[in-house]
């Protein structure tokens, strides 16, 4: 293991001790070259709960990130994430709902920076397809829906090499009116990699060594970290913030 990806991996097992998480989860066995350790999965492809507010967001590519919520917006919530992290997932089924709403309110934008680090940490190109797709759903209008789905259905373990084409074509099915030609090829032939290089580069070049990693306004949230992973423990350090 490469010493970028084994720092980001040491960070993250702390993490998980201090939140009552998998301490496995994002320890990471696999070699810098990605070989060796990951297994193909099937998914359950799953929607968000938070689907109907999600619908209603419109997103935009600026450089190496995805921009979601009204580009006028007051405050800015910057987020770091890996596709096949399973704090990710749980920020996402957390204090990232409570963050959609003010979007939709237009109190908020979201700045994404989607890395792909796993991979070289798990073998396989999980989240290299994932990211792809997420950066291909943004042309049909629908980021913000699906990136929350793909992280809804991501596998029991970050080591399941799950997000195959087949399995990200499938959750994209749980996202109204995304299906077509153009995002279906742009998934099967991974149309965007360059896309996708880029974003890991600027996850790198960031300094950020973990993920999730959550900036309100470019400053971590106050606290332990913990309030990230609760809709209204994170709402309320939105509010410390002055965004509520």
């Amino acid at each position: 293991m490469g010493v970028r990806s084994f720092r980001r991996a040491a960070v993250a097992v702390v993490a998980a001790t201090a939140f009552g998480l998998s301490a496995a989860a994002c320890s990471g066995s696999g070699s810098s070259s990605g070989s060796g350790t990951s297994s193909q999965a099937e998914l359950t492809a799953k929607t968000s709960p938070d689907a109907a507010t999600l619908a209603k967001l419109p997103a935009k590519v600026e450089g190496a990130e995805i921009v979601v919520g009204d580009p006028n917006a007051p405050h800015t919530v910057k987020v770091y994430e890996d596709p096949r992290c399973p704090f990710c997932m749980h920020y996402e089924g957390g204090g990232a709902a409570a963050v959609a709403k003010l979007a939709a309110e237009k109190k908020v934008k979201i700045r994404y920076t989607i890395a792909s680090f796993l991979d070289a940490n798990f073998g396989g190109d999980s989240s290299k397809r994932a990211v792809n797709a997420m950066r291909a759903s943004v042309d049909q209008g629908k980021f913000a829906e699906f990136h929350a789905a793909v992280f809804a259905s991501q596998p029991a373990k970050e080591t399941d090499d799950a997000f195959t084409a087949d399995n990200l074509l499938k959750i994209a099915d749980k996202v109204p009116g995304l299906r077509g030609p153009a995002f279906d090829k742009a998934v099967r032939e991974n149309t965007y990699k360059d896309f996708v290089k880029a974003a890991e580069g600027a996850f790198e070049d960031s300094g950020v060594n973990s993920s999730p990693v959550i900036l309100i306004d470019g400053k971590k949230p106050t606290g332990d970290g913990r309030a990230i992973f609760s809709e209204e423990a994170f709402k309320k350090v939105l509010a410390d913030a002055g965004i509520s």
